[in-house]
C-alpha cells in the first residue's frame, strides 16, 4: 500500500504544527504535571501522562449530526495516533500541537468516575444516552494503566445508567464482565470502529490501535456474549478505503454486527497541514489523488464544517459512497437493529435508592 517512508516509525503525525494557544497556556502553568515514567527510548516516542483536575466530565452534544445527547472524554490526546483524527484540533487549547503532541502528552482525567457519580447522582438529572468517549479513545494504551474508563463502567452500572461505547481497542474485552452486567438490563451498546480489512494500511493510518483481526475478533466475541455491537466504518477516505464497503460490511455481518455507520474524512485545521504531510511521504505516488478526492467530496476543500455536510460530504463521490453503502446494508444487515436503551432504570433506582446518600 505505501510506497514511502515514515520519518518517526510508530507514530501516526510526522511533524508538530505549532499550537496557537501555546504561550498563553504555558504561562498560565494551568496543569498539575505527572510525569510517568515513559517505556519508549527515543524522544519522539516517549508518551508522557499528565494529570489534570477538571471540575466536570459530561458535555452537552449540540451537534445535529451526532444523536446522542451526551459525551465524556476520561483522557485527551490519544496515542492511538490516527493520522486523520478530527479530535487533534482539540490539543492545542491545552497548550500542546495537534500533530506528535496529541500523541505522546496524554492528560488524564484520575477524577474521572467521581465526576461522573456526581451527575449521576443529582436529583435533577434525567437519564439520557452517553457516548463514552465521542472525542478520545477510552481503551487508549493509558487505560491499562490508569483503568479511567473501568471505574467509569462502575459508576455506570451502580447507578443503572445506560452508556455506549466506542473504541478502536480490542481491550474492551477487558471489562466484559461489566458490559454483561449492563446489557443485562439493556443499558449497553458498543460500537467498534473499524477503518479498513487491509492490516497495512491500517498500521499506516492507525499506528497504535489494535489489529485488523483484533477487532474482528472482539466484534466476534461480543456478539457471541449478547451485546450489542455497532460498527462505525468511519472515517471513509476516498482513494484509500472506500472500495472496502461492501466485504467490510459482510466481514463484521458475519460476526454478528447488529448495525453499521460511516463517516467521510474530514481534515479541519491542522488535521488537514498533518495529514497532507504524512501521505505525501508514505503514499507520494497516490497522494494528490487523495487529496483531490476529498476535495472533490467537501466543495473544494480538505475541511468541512458545516452540520449535516460535514460527517456524509456531497457530490459525485460522496452520493456514490452513500449507495454502495446503503446497497451493503441490505445486503448483508437487513432486519438487523440495535435494542433500545433502558432509560427507565435510573430513574426508578434513583427513587428507590439514592434516599441512602
Amino acid at each position: 500500500m505505501a510506497t514511502g517512508k515514515l520519518t518517526i516509525k510508530g507514530r501516526g503525525a510526522q511533524i508538530n504544527p505549532a499550537s496557537p494557544y501555546d504561550k498563553l497556556l504555558r504561562d498560565q502553568e494551568p496543569i498539575d504535571w505527572a510525569l510517568v515514567a515513559a517505556d519508549w527510548e527515543t524522544e519522539e516516542l516517549q508518551t508522557e501522562y499528565l494529570e489534570t483536575h477538571p471540575k466536570s466530565i459530561l458535555n452537552k452534544v449540540v451537534s445535529p449530526d451526532i444523536p446522542i445527547p451526551w459525551s465524556m472524554n476520561p483522557y485527551q490526546g490519544c496515542e492511538h495516533g490516527c493520522i486523520y483524527c478530527y479530535a487533534r484540533n482539540t490539543h492545542p487549547y491545552w497548550g500542546y500541537s495537534a500533530g506528535l503532541d496529541f500523541e505522546r502528552k496524554i492528560l488524564i482525567k484520575r477524577n474521572a468516575a467521581e465526576l461522573l457519580e456526581k451527575e449521576l447522582k443529582k436529583k435533577s438529572w434525567k437519564a439520557e444516552p452517553v457516548m463514552f468517549a465521542g472525542n478520545t479513545d477510552v481503551y487508549q494504551p493509558a487505560e491499562r494503566k490508569f483503568k479511567l474508563t473501568r471505574a467509569c463502567l462502575e459508576v455506570f452500572w451502580k447507578y443503572r445508567h445506560p452508556v455506549s461505547i466506542i473504541t478502536k481497542n480490542s481491550m474492551v474485552l477487558r471489562d466484559l464482565d461489566i458490559l454483561e452486567k449492563l446489557n443485562s438490563e439493556n443499558l449497553v451498546h458498543v460500537a467498534i470502529s473499524l477503518t479498513t480489512l487491509d492490516e497495512p494500511l491500517r498500521q499506516f493510518l492507525e499506528p497504535r490501535t489494535a489489529s485488523v483481526k483484533q477487532r474482528l475478533k472482539t466484534i466476534e466475541t461480543l456478539s457471541a456474549s449478547n451485546i450489542p455491537v455497532f460498527v462505525m466504518m468511519a472515517p471513509i477516505i476516498p482513494g484509500l478505503n472506500d472500495h472496502e464497503i461492501l466485504p467490510l460490511v459482510k466481514e463484521v455481518a458475519n460476526l454478528g454486527a447488529l448495525g453499521l455507520g460511516y463517516t467521510m474524512v474530514r481534515l479541519n485545521g491542522d488535521v488537514a497541514t498533518i495529514f497532507e504531510d504524512w501521505i505525501r511521504k508514505t503514499m507520494p505516488d497516490r497522494a494528490d489523488r487523495v487529496l483531490n478526492r476529498i476535495r472533490d467530496t467537501h466543495g473544494g476543500s480538505l475541511e468541512e464544517k458545516r452540520f449535516g455536510k460535514r460527517m456524509r460530504g456531497e457530490g459525485n463521490i460522496a452520493d456514490i459512497i452513500k449507495q454502495q453503502m446503503q446497497l451493503a446494508k441490505e445486503k448483508y444487515l437487513a432486519g438487523r437493529k440495535m435494542p433500545a436503551l433502558n432509560l427507565e432504570l435510573h430513574e426508578q433506582f434513583k427513587s428507590g435508592q439514592l434516599k441512602l446518600f
